[in-house]
C-alpha cells in the first residue's frame, strides 16, 4: 500500500498549471522561428512585402525582422545583425523575459513586467533614431 500526500500531488498540479501559458507562447514563438527557418524569407513570393518600403522606398524600423529570424535560426548572428540589429536584440530580450517569467511561475511569485513612460519614450527614440539614420545615405549600411 502507497500513501500518496495529497499536498506534494496539488502542488506538482498547480505548478504544472502555472507554466502551462509560458509553454504554450514558448511553443508559439519556436513554431513562428520554426516556419521561418523553413521557409527563407530571401526568396520572392513567400511573404508579403512591406507596405511602407513597397509604397514609399522607406525602410521601417521592422524592415529585414524575417531575414533576420531567419539567419538568427541558421545561427548566423552576424547577417541576423546587419539585417534588422534592434529584432535580434529583441529576440533576445524575449528570450531573458520568458526565463524570468518561468522562473517565477514556477516558484508561484507574481510576474510583472511594468516599463515605466521614460523606458518606452526611450525605446521608441531609439527606434526612430534607427529609423531615421537607416533611411539617410550614410545609414545605407543598415540597410536590409
Amino acid at each position: 500500500m502507497r500513501i500518496v500526500n495529497a499536498d506534494s500531488r496539488s502542488t506538482t498540479t498547480t505548478v504544472l498549471g502555472r507554466l502551462a501559458v509560458p509553454a504554450g507562447i514558448l511553443a508559439a514563438v519556436a513554431g513562428a522561428f520554426a516556419y521561418v527557418g523553413a521557409v527563407d524569407p530571401n526568396e520572392p513570393g513567400h511573404y508579403p512585402a512591406c507596405p511602407l518600403l513597397r509604397y514609399t522606398g522607406l525602410y521601417c524600423p521592422g524592415c529585414g525582422g524575417l531575414r533576420s529570424a531567419h539567419a538568427f535560426v541558421h545561427g548566423d548572428l552576424q547577417t541576423a545583425l546587419h539585417d534588422n540589429a534592434p529584432a535580434v536584440l529583441a529576440y533576445l530580450g524575449f528570450a531573458v523575459v520568458w526565463t524570468v517569467w518561468v522562473v517565477r511561475a514556477a516558484r508561484g511569485r507574481p510576474v510583472r513586467v511594468d516599463p515605466t513612460p521614460v523606458q518606452l519614450w526611450t525605446l521608441g527614440a531609439l527606434l526612430l533614431v534607427f529609423t531615421v539614420v537607416r533611411n539617410l545615405p550614410f545609414g545605407g549600411w543598415l540597410h536590409p
